[in-house]
């Protein structure tokens, strides 16, 4: 029986994991996801803590095994590295915290799971090879007021706000924290939460727009391989595009954006694709980006090229295994005489390509891309987070994903799914926001500040127990008591 406490936390914040993260996670539930192991961590020892949360975070992360192994078709290693590891921050984060709440420190203790798991999103986005996938963040993406904190931020303050809010209860709950300790945590907790619930309906309702622009997202219905340009398919994809871009510049369109990768080509057999798309954006006074692979030479790149410029972007960031033969690109590329930057797919997994592109002048990002239809509710609204953050629209066109087009805000404006079945289509009216963001201009401040946090806790929780810490409650002197021999 003494068992069925500690299981029964451990379940319930597997669950609450389970459905309140991964590829179309549900608001809200990963706020309480983390309160049933903090409730009982310190309750328990601290190796039974340690082992609750990582056993709760690794049930509900057993979700993504398919995703990465099948899907991304990264090595299993990779992936054991990555669901083992995070399970065992979270669960050391759980121990840390019960140490900390035992030494009578609870103001550190509200830190240690806040500070410490940014601390940790922030690192694997600097060192590791997937951005800010992993961040926790865009599981509150519909809560708009909230997300406007990642334009002071980045993502790092949303996963900072979500994981305070159980830290919070947790401390509020414990029997050894004092009345006074009480006061101050839930007053600093209710004060902050209430100052980011102000600022984002204030954002919200105060959006500066220096110009509108009209973007059509094309996804073309193709074969399930990369075409060659000068294949039959190829020739059938170009003139369907050329029809479809007219009718979406009958529409308004100043620019229309591709798939990425949707050829194929190398330099002698670009002309078949180029021609054809410099004509009707030529003609109709319009921008078409195009993705592609494009070879030159023994070199191969994943491309996006502006018709009728020519301009060529190379893809940054490159997805590890799936293309592994392609080079990265180092460039950085804006349409001729507008504020519009390329980019493509993955570049946006995280927020240094976006935001060195808002540095640069550019106001929007018109995005080739490519995703794996299981993915097409996160994949894309990562890419709305970094139009936020950075105070960007994005126009974003993947094919087997979601087209979506966003502006600074978050506000999707237009989106459908898309599949290599069918030709999908969406135009949206994209604001261009004319300042410039706090995050845009300061970076990572919020990263390094949480990991500077995460130090200060983790020196707490291992000195020695506070002279302030609060005896046991009564309850739990009478059960000390009743193990005393009885006359």
């Amino acid at each position: 029986m003494k068992r069925f406490p500690t299981l029964s936390a451990i379940l319930a914040s597997a669950v609450l994991w389970y459905f309140g993260t991964g590829l179309h996670p549900l608001p809200g539930l990963v706020v309480l996801a983390p309160l049933p192991v903090l409730l009982i961590a310190p309750r328990v020892a601290a190796a039974t803590a340690f082992f609750a949360g990582f056993l709760a975070w690794w049930g509900s992360g057993l979700r993504f095994w398919s995703y990465f192994i099948d899907t991304v078709e990264q090595p299993v290693p990779v992936t054991v590295l990555l669901l083992g590891g995070t399970a065992t921050v979270f669960g050391g984060l759980v121990a840390m915290t019960r140490a900390l709440l035992l030494r009578g420190r609870p103001g550190f203790a509200v830190l240690a799971l806040p500070a410490g798991w940014v601390a940790f999103e922030f690192s694997v986005s600097l060192v590791g090879q997937f951005g800010a996938w992993w961040s926790i963040a865009y599981t509150q993406f519909t809560v708009l007021p909230l997300i406007q904190l990642a334009s002071l931020t980045g993502p790092w303050g949303i996963t900072f706000l979500i994981l305070l809010v159980p830290a919070a209860i947790a401390v509020l709950t414990t029997p050894e924290v004092t009345a006074a300790q009480r006061l101050r945590v839930a007053s600093a907790t209710a004060v902050l939460l209430l100052a980011v619930g102000a600022f984002g309906w204030w954002r919200l309702a105060v959006a500066p727009e220096r110009d509108i622009v009209r973007v059509g997202l094309l996804a073309l219905s193709q074969p399930p391989e990369y075409v060659p340009v000068d294949s039959p398919d190829g020739r059938d994809m170009v003139a369907r595009a050329v029809t479809e871009i007219d009718r979406l510049a009958d529409q308004g369109a100043k620019a229309v954006v591709l798939p990425e990768k949707a050829w194929t080509a190398d330099e002698s057999t670009l002309p078949m694709l180029s021609g054809p798309l410099t004509e009707v954006a030529t003609r109709r006074n319009i921008h078409v980006v195009a993705g592609l692979i494009l070879t030159s030479g023994a070199t191969s790149v994943n491309a996006a090229i502006d018709y009728p410029s020519g301009v060529r972007y190379a893809k940054h960031r490159l997805i590890p295994g799936l293309e592994d033969g392609l080079e990265p690109g180092t460039g950085w590329q804006r349409v001729p005489g507008e504020p519009w930057a390329l980019a493509v797919c993955f570049d946006l997994d995280g927020p240094d390509l976006v935001r060195e592109n808002r540095r640069r002048g550019a106001t929007l990002l018109l995005v080739p891309a490519l995703d794996f239809t299981s993915d097409h509710w996160l994949h894309s609204r990562m890419a709305v987070m970094r139009g936020i953050e950075s105070g960007v629209g994005i126009a974003r066109a993947p094919q087997l994903g979601e087209l979506v087009a966003s502006d600074s805000r978050g506000h999707v404006l237009s989106s459908a799914r898309t599949d290599i079945t069918v030709t999908r289509s969406v135009l949206a009216s994209i604001p261009l926001s004319s300042g410039t963001t706090v995050y845009a201009r300061f970076g990572d401040w919020f990263g390094w500040l949480s990991i500077a946090l995460f130090a200060l806790t983790a020196v707490g929780s291992i000195g020695r127990r506070s002279s302030t810490a609060h005896t046991p409650s009564p309850s739990r002197q009478l059960r000390v008591a009743d193990t005393r021999p009885r006359r």
